[in-house]
Order: structure tokens, then C-alpha cells, then sequence
């Protein structure tokens, strides 16, 4: 009998074509040659992942410039069932471009996405102190927008990614304000089982706080300090149901096989019942976790064993 074709695995991300989340995707070698979804928002591309359209979502978490993406960061506190099970990390690297044989000295309309535009916002006053702003609802559709004549545009700020599928000419390379610009990216998959440590891991949580007292922030820190567990990212987002009530949204350095992450783990559970696990996974840097060794997972192994035999009655050695 013939062969079965192996089925082709699909990936959603935010597009079209040509932007930093698909730059980001192309980092992942299990999606290369397989099906990649290209959806309108994060919303759709983690929907996707949930109600089975797609193997796995790539999205947008954190920006070095702009700090923690708010609405991935809500959809994976309200949407159940997904996982982070890897990051990646993209450049901030953008161009200006226009319709083929523009110049850059009749550029006096400039699209772009409003958080873009801040971020080249002293090159463009320095290129173009004449310029106008016309606001886009993304990098693509600024490009897209004056292609087609929808735009009243002459150019448009976009990743450099666009002129691999768009007849675009490039009026100016590297505008970004910030050259150390970085966006964090997540692919999430269904609920699965966390891939074995690395030794360069980080593990993600949302948890709540139970309730509002004084030193309920510092109960919920506590967790993580008292076994030496170092946090690299800690972002309060509104619960909406009340003013004043917060879920942070945590980057913890290690993974939940390593026995003081575990443990700092069960004494969130303890603090606060509505805490969600979004994974353990391999850091995009790669960098080795330290810690003291006195946080080691020996010291954890011999101090539950010591707890079990005072319970049995063993006599002390």
C-alpha cells in the first residue's frame, strides 16, 4: 500500500504576511513547511488553538519598549486550556516604505500603527520635520494601504519583512528610535505536558489576589523569595469585576520539575486558589538559571525526607 502523507500541522499568527509575529513563527523549526494561518488578532489566533483549527498560536507577550502586551496577556488569563511551550524573540527592526520610485524627500503623509510611529518618532521628526501622522490599524495595512490607494499616504512604516511579499521600495532602513528594541513572543499550544527542564528555563503564571489587604502583593512575592526564585517579569492587569482588584501576570527563572519551583508553586495554590500555569519552557536567551545552593533540589529532597521520618518515628541519625 501506498504511503500516508504525514498531515501537516497549522499555525496561527498575526498577519498578513510580512509581520514581526510571522517573523517570529519562522524561528520555530517544527512549523517550517507546514500550514500557517495567517488571522486578524490575538483573540482569533488563540481561539483557533482552543477550538482546534490550529496545532499552535505565536503571539506577541512583552515588548522591551512598551512592557507587557495587554491583550495577550488578558486572553490567556480568560481563555482556558493553553499552554506556552516555547518563546522567541524578534528585533524591532523597522523601514519606511513607498510605491516604486518614490523618494524620500516627497514623503510628506507617513502610516503607520500608532505604537510604530511612537517608536520612530525622533528619526521621522529629524528626516521629515514636515511630516503628517495617519494613523493605521497595523505595520502591514499601512503598507498595504498605499498599494492599493486607500491611503492617501506617501509612505508607510512597516517590519522589514514586507518587501519579501509586497512590491514596496525601501526609502530608509533602521528608523526605530530604540536599536535594542525587542518583542517577546510565546507559541501556545493545547494543555500539555511541560517539555523536560534545560537548566534555561522559565515558567509563566497568572495568579490573583485573593483579596485586598494590606501585604498581599508581598504574601504573593514571598512565594518566590523565600526559594530563591528570581521573577523577570511582574505585571499587574485589572480583573474588571471591581476597582481595585489586580491579577499579575508572572515570568518565573526555572521550571516546575525543579523541586523549589514546585514547591513555590503549592504555596501559590495555598495563597491564592485562582492561579493559572502557563507552561514551563526553554528561555529564548538560553541563559542558565543560577541560584544559591542553598535553593538547590537536594536541600528540598533532604528536608521532606527529614519531615517523613520525624513523622514515622525513625530514630534520628
Amino acid at each position: 500500500m501506498p504511503e500516508t502523507a504525514p498531515t501537516r500541522r497549522t499555525y496561527s499568527y498575526l498577519g498578513p504576511a510580512g509581520t514581526f509575529t510571522e517573523a517570529a513563527l519562522a524561528q520555530v523549526p517544527e512549523a517550517r513547511d507546514q500550514h500557517w494561518r495567517a488571522v486578524r488578532n490575538v483573540g482569533e489566533a488563540l481561539a483557533d488553538v482552543v477550538e482546534g483549527r490550529s496545532d499552535a498560536a505565536m503571539i506577541a507577550i512583552e515588548n522591551s519598549v512598551d512592557g507587557g502586551v495587554s491583550t495577550a496577556q488578558d486572553a490567556l488569563a480568560t481563555m482556558a486550556g493553553l499552554r506556552i511551550v516555547g518563546e522567541y524573540l524578534v528585533p524591532v527592526n523597522f523601514v519606511l516604505v513607498g510605491r516604486p520610485g518614490t523618494r524620500l524627500e516627497d514623503v510628506s503623509l507617513v502610516a503607520g500603527h500608532p505604537v510604530a510611529y511612537a517608536q520612530c518618532l525622533g528619526w521621522l521628526t529629524d528626516a521629515l520635520p514636515a511630516h503628517a501622522h495617519i494613523p493605521a490599524a497595523s505595520n502591514v495595512a499601512s503598507a498595504l494601504g498605499i498599494l492599493d490607494g486607500t491611503s492617501d499616504a506617501d509612505a508607510a512604516i512597516a517590519a522589514p519583512g514586507i518587501v519579501a511579499h509586497h512590491d514596496l521600495a525601501v526609502l530608509a532602513e533602521s528608523i526605530g528610535d530604540n536599536p535594542n528594541a525587542v518583542t517577546r513572543f510565546v507559541l501556545v499550544s493545547r494543555t500539555v505536558a511541560p517539555a523536560p527542564p534545560t537548566g534555561a528555563d522559565k515558567t509563566s503564571l497568572i495568579v490573583e489576589l485573593p483579596e485586598d489587604h494590606p501585604g498581599a502583593l508581598l504574601e504573593l512575592l514571598e512565594q518566590f523569595a523565600t526559594r530563591g526564585i528570581n521573577l523577570s517579569l511582574l505585571a499587574s492587569r485589572p480583573i474588571g469585576d471591581a476597582l481595585g482588584r489586580y491579577r499579575f501576570v508572572i515570568d518565573a527563572d526555572g521550571h516546575v520539575y525543579d523541586e523549589r519551583m514546585a514547591d513555590a508553586l503549592l504555596g501559590l495554590r495555598r495563597f491564592s486558589p485562582k492561579m493559572i500555569f502557563l507552561g514551563s519552557y526553554a528561555r529564548a536567551d538560553r541563559a542558565i538559571v543560577r541560584y544559591p545552593d542553598r535553593y538547590s533540589d537536594d536541600v528540598f529532597v533532604e528536608a521532606r525526607d527529614w519531615l517523613r521520618s520525624l513523622i514515622s518515628g525513625a530514630p534520628e541519625a
